[in-house]
Parts: structure tokens; C-alpha cells; sequence
């Protein structure tokens, strides 16, 4: 949460167009490491579909996604796969959840490790020795996943039988196990109750601080994304309209006007 860090991800003049339609309009953003940063704004504000030209489903009209490694070359992320940008050390959620609901917990992790690894995971069936010690290892790694986020109790239980909030932090888990540079979230308290939004809270800071990673969510928790981000940036309609603090963000009457109203008032 420290913008005195070193820049990590820096997107500048974003642009994303369908058809004539203009959904994301030269946007600009920076997350530093170690910072928990959030993205805000109404439906429809054009937050997803950020997301999604920086994680690679989309190529953006317009703007430069770079990546700024601690002693590495800085990587331009526009036009990479998204399984290459994951490499490159993003990893993320999804709005709708997108486990494997028929295979088990464990195995939900394991495919996100796998990203890290030399054989892939379908030469494991060659039983060779460098094989067999690699999938131990991924055993290994994704059960200590399993365990940062409190689900190692449900290791071989399939993943659609999960409570709804386990299910979220099962895709918490799955995208750490992919050892990123920095997490987004969509929506990650998204039909969560009280109790279980606390408990992501918790594991937000947790695994920022414990990872030493950078986070970059878009919520409509304001309670959540008040309590654990800065820097705060604000869309509405495709176009950044404010940045800055909690306290800036809550009494910027612009934000207010577009969108928070009276929501942060407790």
C-alpha cells in the first residue's frame, strides 16, 4: 500500500473500442509494489473490460500495458496471450466464478501451478523421475495454497460442492499458485454476506503482506475497498474521473455525484 514503491504495472492512455462503441477511454493507471489498489465505478463503467485488455482477452486500440519487473527488462504487455501474460506474472479472478467444478479442490490449484512448471501437465502420464518429482513439488505447493486461504479441509472435495465463499478463495488461491507479480481481483466480494466479506478482508491483507505482492481489485464493497486500498481510481463511462486516497476519493463530489452518494457514509 506504499506508493513510494517501485512502479510494477503501468497503463497509460488505455484505450478499448467495439465498433463505435468507445467502452474504455485513455485510461491511465499505476500500481506500485507492494500496494493494495482498487478500481471503482457503476455498472458499466468499462472496469471488466480494463481487466480484460490487460490480462490479454482483449488487444487494446490504443495505450501501452507495461510490466515493470525488479531487475528486468521492462515487458510490454499489448497483443500477449493470456496464458503468456500470466507467465509474465498477472494473475486474476473472475467476476463469474471459473473453477473446474468437476474436479477436486486440490486439482483446481494444481492447474494454476502448472503454469510454473517445465513438463506440463499432460506429460505427467510418461511417469518419468524429473516428472514424478515436478508433481510432487505441485502437490506440495498448490496444498500450501490451499492452506493460506483456509480450505485445506476440503482438499479432495470437488470444487462445485465449496460453499459460495469458499468457491472465491479457491480462485484466490488458483491464481497465487501461478507465483504472480500482481493479483487482480473482479469483484471478489461479489455475493459474499458480511461474515465471509470480513474473512476476504482479512486474506486480502494477508496475503499482500505475507506475498509481498501487489493487488489491483475492482469492488463494489465500498466498506472493503475503503478499508484496504490506496491508491483508489474512479470510471465512469469508460473514462478515469478521479484517483487519489480513501478520504479523496469520499469527498471528491464528483465520485460522489457518479457514484458513491451516501453508500460511504458509515
Amino acid at each position: 500500500m506504499n506508493e513510494s514503491g517501485r512502479k510494477l504495472l503501468e497503463v497509460k492512455g488505455l484505450t478499448m473500442d467495439f465498433g463505435g462503441l468507445r467502452a474504455v477511454d485513455s485510461v491511465s493507471l499505476t500500481v506500485h509494489e507492494g500496494e493494495i489498489a482498487a478500481l471503482i465505478g457503476p455498472n458499466g463503467a468499462g472496469k471488466t473490460t480494463f481487466f480484460n485488455c490487460v490480462t490479454g482477452i482483449y488487444v487494446p486500440t490504443k495505450g501501452d500495458i507495461l510490466l515493470h519487473p525488479q531487475g528486468e527488462q521492462t515487458r510490454r504487455l499489448n497483443g500477449l496471450k493470456p496464458n503468456q501474460v500470466t507467465e509474465m506474472g498477472l494473475a486474476r479472478t473472475f467476476q463469474n466464478i471459473r473453477l473446474f467444478g468437476g474436479m477436486t479442490v486440490l486439482e483446481n490449484v494444481m492447474i494454476g501451478r502448472h503454469c510454473r512448471t517445465s513438463s506440463g501437465i499432460f506429460r505427467s502420464i510418461l511417469r518419468g523421475s524429473r516428472v514424478r518429482e515436478e508433481e510432487q513439488q505441485i502437490v506440495e505447493d498448490s496444498y500450501y495454497w490451499l492452506n493460506k486461504v483456509g480450505l485445506e479441509k476440503y482438499v479432495n472435495e470437488f470444487a462445485r460442492n465449496l460453499p459460495y465463499g469458499a468457491q472465491r478463495r479457491l480462485e484466490i488461491a488458483r491464481a497465487m499458485a501461478t507465483d504472480p507479480l500482481l493479483l487482480l481481483l473482479d469483484e471478489p466480494a461479489a455475493g459474499m454476506n458480511p461474515y465471509e466479506t470480513s474473512a476476504l478482508e482479512v486474506l486480502i491483507r494477508r496475503i499482500s503482506e505475507e506475498e509481498k505482492i501487489a493487488i489491483l481489485l475492482i469492488e463494489h464493497d465500498m466498506k472493503l475497498v475503503m478499508k484496504i486500498s490506496h491508491p483508489i481510481y474512479v470510471m465512469e463511462y469508460g473514462k478515469k474521473i478521479a484517483q487519489g486516497s480513501p478520504q479523496d476519493v469520499r469527498n471528491n463530489p464528483r465520485v460522489i455525484e457518479a457514484y458513491l452518494g451516501e453508500e460511504v457514509e458509515a
